[in-house]
């Protein structure tokens, strides 16, 4: 193994050793639960509105920003996901951003049993693109070898029931259902309807992700008015997760918009407000 490698990975070790240690200790102390959640969707922006958020000094920040519980670790426990936020009584709004939440059909009735008063945030992006890049994001993971094409071919395949498997608690986890859902994620209004069965249309914030680009700062001051916060006053607007990949071919990009116009309208009509997809 290259000696860069191996001291990378060993870094990586004692940086993850280093946060079972700090969990562990917190788990011995009184911990709050979340004010609010960044729900996703996953490749529309929520990295960076997680980022300019807790620089606000009203916001706590996470032990780590993608705490995953009510998906993939909800067997771990309430404690557990207590571990990751502030100490009860400490002045300050606790964040959770996990970016699968919306898209996991388990989610939201997990979510309102334990978080009932939550502000929910949620960033949605055009679905072709936000599509291309999950793409691109998972090919980079090592956890796909398709182009994508032929990913968005094989996608009904792969994902087969594994929506209502999960749903009715059947499994647990699906790897294939997290990183090739790359059409099923782009159908907003579907996961959109799930969660006002369980939360009222005021506590679930709705952001165009094209504009959060261009207005970074309106966007997160949105937010915080939305979180009971003031504005932002001094903030670093660095976008994060800004990797560069080849342009989507033409005829894909024409095939992929068909495929969204009708979810795009059901989105429209269920929000009363034009996305411009």
């Amino acid at each position: 193994m290259h000696p860069g490698l191996t001291r990378t990975l060993r870094l990586l070790g004692l940086l993850e050793a280093g946060r079972r240690v700090e969990l562990e200790l917190r788990l011995r102390q009184p911990r709050a639960l979340p004010d609010a959640v960044i729900l996703g969707a996953q490749k529309s922006g929520t990295s960076s509105l997680h980022n300019y958020l807790t620089q606000h000094p009203g916001v706590i920040a996470p032990l780590r920003k993608e705490v995953h519980y009510f998906d993939v670790n909800y067997a771990r426990g309430e404690g557990w996901y207590r571990g990751h936020f502030g100490r009860q009584g400490e002045t300050g709004l606790n964040l959770d951003s996990s970016p699968y939440y919306l898209f996991h059909p388990a989610v939201p009735a997990r979510m309102h049993e334990l978080l009932p008063d939550a502000r929910l945030i949620v960033l949605l992006r055009d679905p072709a693109r936000r599509a291309y890049s999950h793409y691109w994001h998972e090919r980079d993971k090592g956890r796909e070898a398709l182009s994508f094409e032929s990913a968005i071919d094989a996608e009904p395949g792969r994902l087969g029931r594994l929506e209502q498997q999960l749903a009715d608690g059947e499994i647990t986890h699906s790897r294939a259902y997290q990183s090739h859902s790359y059409l099923a994620r782009g159908r907003y209004a579907e996961q959109l309807e799930r969660w006002f069965g369980f939360y009222p249309r005021e506590r679930i914030l709705v952001l165009r992700f094209e504009d959060f680009v261009k207005d970074p700062l309106g966007g997160l001051n949105d937010t915080l008015a939305f979180l009971a916060l003031p504005a932002a006053t001094a903030v670093s607007l660095e976008a994060r997760n800004t990797r560069r990949y080849p342009a989507m071919n033409p005829a894909t990009m024409a095939r992929l918009k068909d495929y969204f116009e009708p979810h795009n309208r059901r989105l429209e009509a269920l929000l009363g407000r034009e996305m411009g997809w």
